[in-house]
């Protein structure tokens, strides 16, 4: 199982109240509705591993070379300057940390690389792997990593944390109408403000869709504008090669890198954790209650 780590606390930060604090009266809304996502994580789907995937560069300077406009929107104003700052609630960023700590005192593998987003880290342990995988994610461009041959699904939360929709390519196909690899070729070609991709102008989802069932994929498209009997509408034609200069640098951008450098770590679940005396002063100071004995008792139970 592979977390999108920084999707899942957003919604939790989100999902619970921000009046559940700390006993010094910090927000702490975002770690306690983590560990309980994850403690409902193991007890529904009992897998074996478990890798909290994490962002060490949420907007890595490659993709911004190709597309500057690749979530620039999310910049920080006061860091024009400088490396770039994500725009994060002010009461979230702090409680990152302690997640972080918790989670290695409870013993999950938390895995990230500079110059890379978690999706990258996901879609390079994906690949890697030897066995069925589920991604847990609230970010629909990891559709692209569903292999049925090989058992990627997506488990997507459609309803706060309480409910997750499961992506196979059956489900795929019936909702967007393409498989994983055509679902990165979808999204490029529709765009995606929340990150910033402009799209092919006038090509929203449902003619994306089209497109792709007629020609396969983005290569198929291209190769069809070079053939005047391609059947290619007069607007299509003119919308894409307008788009052409987008559509050369969108793809690296777009699809998520599958060879990362990440070491090799076992990322097999405790039964019990790593660190107790470390864990029970976090508890202390953070006052995790329920959610952390939950997910410990998850993991036990899994275990037995």
């Amino acid at each position: 199982m592979l977390l999108d780590t920084a999707s899942l606390y957003f919604r939790a930060y989100f999902g619970v109240p921000e009046s559940v604090r700390a006993p010094d009266g910090t927000p702490v809304n975002a770690v306690r509705g983590l560990l309980d996502f994850i403690a409902r994580l193991v007890i529904d789907h009992r897998p074996d591993a478990l890798v909290a995937c994490m962002d060490f560069d949420w907007r890595p300077a490659w993709r911004v070379e190709l597309i500057p406009s690749y979530k620039a929107h999310r910049v920080a104003e006061e860091t024009a300057v400088g490396p770039d700052t994500e725009v994060v609630p002010d009461t979230l960023s702090p409680q990152v940390p302690v997640i972080e700590e918790v989670l290695d005192a409870i013993g999950i593998v938390r895995l990230g690389a500079p110059a890379y987003e978690a999706d990258d880290v996901i879609g390079t342990l994906s690949t890697r792997a030897t066995g069925p995988v589920d991604i847990v994610t609230g970010d629909r461009d990891l559709f692209q990593l569903i292999d049925d041959p090989r058992g990627v699904r997506v488990l997507y939360p459609v309803k706060g944390m309480g409910t997750l929709a499961s992506f196979d390519g059956a489900a795929l196909r019936e909702k967007y109408g393409v498989d994983g690899p055509g679902y990165a070729d979808l999204a490029l070609l529709r765009g995606d403000p929340s990150d910033g991709l402009p799209g092919v102008q006038g090509i929203g989802e449902k003619t994306a869709a089209q497109l792709l069932a007629r020609f396969h994929d983005l290569a198929g498209i291209l190769a069809a504008l070079d053939d005047p009997a391609s059947g290619l509408t007069p607007t299509q034609r003119r919308r894409l090669t307008e788009a052409l200069p987008y559509l050369a640098v969108a793809p690296r951008v777009v699809r998520v890198a599958t060879d990362v450098p990440l070491p090799e770590r076992d990322a097999t679940l405790p039964r019990v954790p790593r660190d107790a005396e470390a864990l029970q002063a976090l508890d202390a100071r953070w006052g995790l209650g329920g959610p952390l004995r939950r997910l410990i008792a998850a993991l036990a139970t899994r275990a037995a």
